[in-house]
Formats: C-alpha cells, structure tokens, sequence
C-alpha cells in the first residue's frame, strides 16, 4: 500500500452502478460514521477503475453492507469537480441482512440512525432499534422517540461499563 493511501470502513449507501458502458469501472457511495454520531457522518463517493474490483463492486455487494476499502483520496481542482475516493482494494467486512419476506420490502424499512439500526414497520407506530452489532436496544413508541430510547439505552451501557 502506498504511503498516502487511506483505510476507510463504512456502510454502501445505495446500489453500485457501472462508471462506464461496458462495466469495466464502477461508482458507489459509501457513508462513513468514524465515532457514531449522527453529526460526524458523511457520505463518501467512490470510484472503481480496476476492471476485476469493477465487476466485483457491480454484481456482488448490495445496500447496507459494510465495507473496508483503501484507495486515495482525490480532492476537487475547480468548483465542478467531485470529492471522491478512489478504491484500490475493497473488502466485506459484514453482509448486510437479507430479508426473507418479500413483503416486508414494501411495508418495512431499515434506517441508520449513527451506529443504529431502526426497523420502520408500516403496519405499526413502533420502531425497533438494534445496535450495527444485532444487540437488541429496545422498541421506540413512535418515531420521534427513537432520541429518548438511544439515551437512555446509551446511558445504561456507561453505568454497566460496556
């Protein structure tokens, strides 16, 4: 690796898509929460120009896996020009879940709240909320209590020492 190139770890932010017609490139975000907090959480865009890693990016990962990936970071030269990272290797640190009900596509969603994972079940006012870990954190009554809940779940893991 060179001496300029960053590791980054984070969550693929929406479908990959291909960076040219014939595959050979590919482009994807990738959110990045370095210390959990909502506020330090940014959304990284990202290139592929290997055509092997290309192939890899476009047919093999989906929305919410967690990823490693070591690339350089190109900074923008004029207004126009993207931030972007460009990915010399990638790796898969966590799949994302897969869903068995093909229902549940519809009627529920899976939000990133920080290092949270908020299930959004339409046919209900409650959300679920896990740690990125599968740590079951508690059920908010509604959305807007999802903040109280992580409180006060964060607060009990500091009294315990966890």
């Amino acid at each position: 690796m060179a001496a300029d190139a960053i590791a980054l770890d984070g969550f693929l932010e929406e479908e990959t898509v291909p960076g040219d017609l014939h595959g050979s490139t590919a482009r994807f975000r990738l959110t990045l929460s370095p210390t959990g907090e909502r506020t330090d959480e940014m959304i990284l865009p990202c290139t592929v120009a290997d055509p092997a890693l290309a192939h890899a990016v476009i047919h093999d990962l989906v929305p919410g896996d967690k990823l490693r990936v070591t690339g350089h970071l190109r900074l923008p030269r004029t207004p126009d020009d993207p931030m972007r990272l460009a990915v010399t290797t990638l790796a898969v640190l966590e799949t994302a879940p897969l869903l068995t009900d093909p229902a549940a596509f519809t009627t529920a969603v899976i939000d990133r709240y920080g290092p949270y994972l908020c299930w959004f079940d339409a046919d209900t006012t409650g959300v679920d909320v896990f740690t990125e870990t599968g740590t079951w954190v508690g059920t908010a009554p509604a959305p807007d209590a999802i903040s109280a809940l992580l409180d006060a779940f964060e607060q009990r893991q500091a009294a315990s020492g966890e």
